[in-house]
């Protein structure tokens, strides 16, 4: 029970710290401003354009919510050392393990809770589609629905923080994904004529299932920014999450492809009766631990899937959600053992 006292009380001052922090209103505004600029964007292809819609918009999401992964994560602990408020919860019965696993709760949550407003957003324009000629019709049902949740949620953002004081990037950030969620609901029961058609009609599932596998990849993301920050300072955080994100979209080419390489040789050595070289069975061996240890990101982009019209397997859905967790675990347990003997006096 204390434990679990201790555990929301550090993740809760953690997601209202990593809110407020300018750099999450700046990286979300622009993203969903991104977002938006899109459905221009992708009208100049010579074939179809709403599949490259769907392309740049969930990568814009995805960079966004890496930036905001590597910021928030790295900033939750090497502030805290740097200041040196964090003498004052690991000198309390606090152990460290329950501090680590809080701040990377609060940190989860506040980029789940960021990156929801262009998610919604996006998928708000989804259902608009890409104007791709001058006679395509605008889907005024999308657009009055999204520009009323926009409006909503800045007045309000611009009420509580005048009159009560609160944070307003936190209020924009935090309001900003619900409205558009209730706006983006709205806009599946009208077509552009304002015609009520059925939900079925506009509603992808699969694209919510892409969402889902990048939100739990940003997951994996900020675990090892948690782990990194707890012996590095702020730079080299950025620095290593970042190298971390780019070595794991590029897994299979750097090291799987490697590692098939050297299978493929022993397998005909062994084939020719000859057995394999020591070097052979030392790098196969380093290369099995690389491609183990290296999250790889790139079972969690399924939008090439999503844009030819293919089904996201359930089983397949459920085991990179596996791989995630476990990715997480083993992050987290990382942590907190280099977190233990730190010494932050």
């Amino acid at each position: 029970m204390v434990f679990l006292e201790q555990f929301l009380t550090i993740a809760r001052n953690t997601f209202l710290e990593c809110v407020r922090q300018p750099i999450t209103l700046i990286v979300v505004g622009a993203a969903t401003l991104l977002v938006f600029l899109s459905n221009q964007f992708a009208a100049f292809t010579m074939s179809d354009d709403q599949r490259m819609y769907v392309d740049i918009g969930l990568s814009t999401i995805f960079m966004a919510g890496a930036l905001l992964a590597a910021f928030l994560a790295t900033s939750v602990i090497d502030e805290e050392i740097t200041n040196r408020t964090v003498l004052t919860v690991v000198s309390k019965p606090v152990a460290r393990a329950t501090f680590i696993v809080g701040k990377y709760a609060g940190v989860v949550v506040a980029l789940l809770a960021s990156i929801a407003l262009p998610a919604m957003a996006f998928f708000l324009v989804e259902v608009h589609g890409v104007i791709q000629t001058a006679a395509t019709p605008v889907g005024w049902p999308c657009v009055l629905f999204g520009v009323a949740a926009a409006v909503l949620t800045i007045a309000t953002a611009t009420w509580c923080n005048y009159f009560y004081g609160r944070n307003f990037g936190a209020v924009t950030v935090l309001l900003g994904g619900p409205l558009l969620l209730v706006a983006y609901g709205f806009s599946l029961l009208f077509d552009p004529q304002w015609n009520v058609i059925e939900i079925a009609t506009e509603f992808r599932l699969e694209l919510w299932a892409a969402v889902l596998l990048m939100a739990m990849a940003l997951s994996v993301l900020a675990a090892v920014a948690i782990a990194v920050s707890t012996r590095l300072g702020r730079v080299l955080t950025l620095s290593a999450t970042l190298a971390t994100l780019l070595i794991g979209l590029l897994s299979d080419w750097i090291i799987g492809r490697r590692l098939h390489a050297i299978e493929q040789a022993i397998a005909v050595r062994e084939a020719a009766g000859t057995t394999a070289t020591g070097a052979d069975l030392f790098e196969l061996s380093a290369m099995k631990t690389a491609y183990a240890i290296v999250p790889n990101f790139q079972v969690f982009w399924v939008v090439d899937a999503v844009n030819q019209a293919q089904q996201i397997p359930l089983e397949y859905f459920g085991r990179v959600m596996a791989y995630g967790a476990l990715m997480v675990c083993a992050a987290l347990a990382l942590a907190i053992a280099l977190f233990q003997r730190r010494e932050v006096g």
